[in-house]
């Protein structure tokens, strides 16, 4: 049966690019794009080879390896793959291989080229996947980058100014104080030029000049300049076009801020694909910390760019999973072959694919019934060696010690087994925790057979005991919404953080555990919170309006909590989850109380009862 154009029209219209095109030319091109379908570990395409045109994920996941196997980024809904191969010499630069079951469409490259030709801001959003003699990555739009930052995101707020009658060696002076390569002249509001360490080499040391020549006999008089809503492409453009590197920014005749080449080249370096193309590259533990310092910047940059926080938590967790396999196999690369298979395992936030820019490490081995005791010396090394590695990188040891490196959770799978069945059996609060601990295990590396099984039995079994269930509902309702008896906000009423909200423990994990038993009730193996959410939805364990009703309030609180550490982050301080809610607006406060409040009828009818839920 053939695709139906308006079916696909409506997909489209859904993902950028394809969402600024004309509502027209969309109808025109979508009777030529088909649909198309991936099993769970098909290779879409390989590397080398011919592409068959643009893919556009509709829904599923995929991931994009090297030819050595190793993992260069995870696609999903909305992401796009196989563009910079088309634009270099049509061959696929990677490999895309489905890790669920997918459906794509496919733009054959006629019309992506087509589209190229005719949309000049089609064209802009594809300009940054052309590659050069040294990109070996397939990119794409992995974040949204300089096609939606806008240069009042990326330019230096506090320009360092001189008046014309300076001199060279009081700009010079400026320079090494303020570690800066540029500074304006000014003649008092009025932008009259500017000077650039360029200018010091070429103009003055290359010419035999004295340190008291002013500076405007060699400043460059009435410099280009750019408005602080133009996007950073455009500055990109403008300077590459020019062959200048700096720009002053400006409002209404007043300089406002600066922006130059390595602002933008530092930008575009924070995108999760190349930091993951960086840390496939990594000989150590120190050089993937050095990648690990560009997180902050993606964090302001994505939420900046509007990403919703379920997409920036994906891609900052791809990064830890990324370092994390890498670890594994400097690892092994060290100690040799593991003497029986294994798989490590994330648990916590890294688990369900959830962090942000405050994280621990939370993780574990299961290992092959072959294993015998003399095998752990080996594990045991292994575990160190990583969990060390996660710390250098910022991921602090875990307070609780729910580590690898603990032999307690460094276990073959049948002691994996009996740990389950004896929590389930005999849930006290101790085997309430460490079952919710438990129930957000993700493979990360390693033998993912070793928990198939283990996954589906747990489940079924963990389902049929009612007291069980039972009791991971109560353990579930202990995290409350920040809410008063009259519609305000309960503050944490002293310490550190007196008068401000817990974004996390009050916000984010409430829905967390609700997310965990629904998919308990359900017997679903998603560990995303969101994922679990749409998954109970579809199954008719929340109502169709509770669970858009909870998507909304976690999407809300979820967002509160990004914006609130990208700022702080802008701000020079280190993010945290406490949030003072006097920083919002009456409106923006009005919706976070909503969404609380949302979170605790939903709670409440989970509290009564499972015929109560939504």
């Amino acid at each position: 049966m053939a695709d139906d154009p308006s079916d696909i029209l409506d997909v489209l219209k859904q993902h950028a690019p394809f969402d600024m095109l004309p509502e027209a030319l969309r109808a025109e091109i979508a009777p030529g794009i088909t649909r198309i379908e991936a099993r769970e570990g098909e290779i879409l395409f390989s590397e080398g080879a011919r592409l068959a045109g643009l893919y556009l994920v509709e829904s599923g996941a995929l991931d994009i390896v090297s030819s050595h196997a190793d993992l260069v980024s995870r696609r999903g809904p909305g992401d796009i793959m196989g563009e910079r191969g088309l634009l270099r010499d049509g061959l696929a630069m990677l490999t895309a291989r489905a890790t669920e079951a997918s459906t794509l469409l496919l733009i054959p490259p006629k019309i992506f080229f087509d589209l190229i030709e005719r949309v000049p801001e089609f064209e802009i959003w594809f300009e940054r996947a052309r590659p050069s003699s040294s990109m070996t990555s397939d990119d794409g739009p992995y974040a949204t980058g300089l096609t939606a930052l806008q240069v009042s995101d990326l330019m230096s707020a506090t320009p360092i100014s001189c008046a014309s009658d300076s001199t060279i060696t009081d700009v010079a002076k400026m320079m090494r104080a303020h570690s800066i390569s540029s500074v304006v002249v000014m003649d008092g509001s009025a932008l009259k030029g500017i000077i650039t360490a360029h200018d010091l080499t070429n103009k003055v040391l290359a010419e035999g000049l004295t340190g008291d020549v002013p500076v405007h006999q060699i400043m460059t008089p009435d410099p280009m300049t750019i408005a602080p809503d133009a996007l950073g492409l455009d500055a990109l453009m403008m300077l590459s076009d020019h062959g200048i590197n700096h720009l002053p920014v400006v409002v209404n005749a007043q300089i406002v801020g600066m922006v130059g080449k390595t602002d933008l080249f530092r930008q575009q370096a924070a995108t999760a694909s190349h930091m993951i193309a960086d840390i496939v590259q990594a000989e150590d533990a120190h050089d993937m910390a050095a990648v690990m310092t560009r997180v902050p910047t993606l964090l302001t940059q994505l939420v900046s760019a509007g990403a919703r926080p379920n997409a920036i938590t994906r891609r900052i967790t791809d990064i830890t999973d990324a370092i994390t396999h890498r670890l594994l196999g400097l690892a092994e690369k060290k100690l040799g072959p593991p003497p029986v298979p294994y798989l490590w395992l994330a648990c916590g936030s890294q688990g369900r694919r959830e962090q942000t820019g405050v994280s621990d490490q939370d993780n574990c081995l299961i290992l092959d019934d072959a294993f015998k005791p003399e095998h752990d010396d080996y594990f045991a090394e292994m575990a160190q060696f990583v969990s060390d590695g996660l710390n250098t990188c910022g991921f602090v040891y875990c307070p609780g010690d729910m580590m690898a490196t603990n032999p307690r959770w460094r276990q073959p799978i049948r002691v994996w087994r009996e740990y389950f069945n004896k929590w389930i059996s005999e849930p006290d609060n101790e085997a309430q925790m460490l079952a919710s601990v438990m129930f957000d295990l993700r493979p990360i590396s390693g033998e993912n057979g070793l928990f198939d099984e283990l996954q589906q039995q747990v489940l079924t079994r963990a389902r049929a005991n009612s007291i069980f269930v039972a009791h991971m509902v109560s353990n579930s309702l202990k995290h409350t919404p920040p809410l008063s008896l009259f519609r305000g906000f309960a503050l944490i009423r002293s310490g550190e953080h007196k008068n401000k909200v817990d974004l996390k423990h009050s916000g984010v994990v409430p829905v967390v555990d609700l997310g965990r038993v629904y998919a308990l009730e359900g017997a679903i193996k998603a560990v995303n919170t969101y994922d679990r959410l749409k998954a109970a939805r579809e199954a008719g364990i929340v109502s169709e309006s509770g669970a858009r009703d909870l998507i909304d309030a976690y999407d809300l609180i979820a967002e509160t909590r990004l914006r609130h550490q990208a700022a702080q982050i802008r701000a020079g301080e280190a993010p945290d989850n406490f949030m003072a809610p006097n920083q919002l607006s009456d409106l923006e406060r009005n919706h976070l109380r909503d969404a609380f409040m949302v979170i605790k009828t939903m709670q409440s009818a989970l509290g009564q009862g499972r015929g109560s839920l939504g």
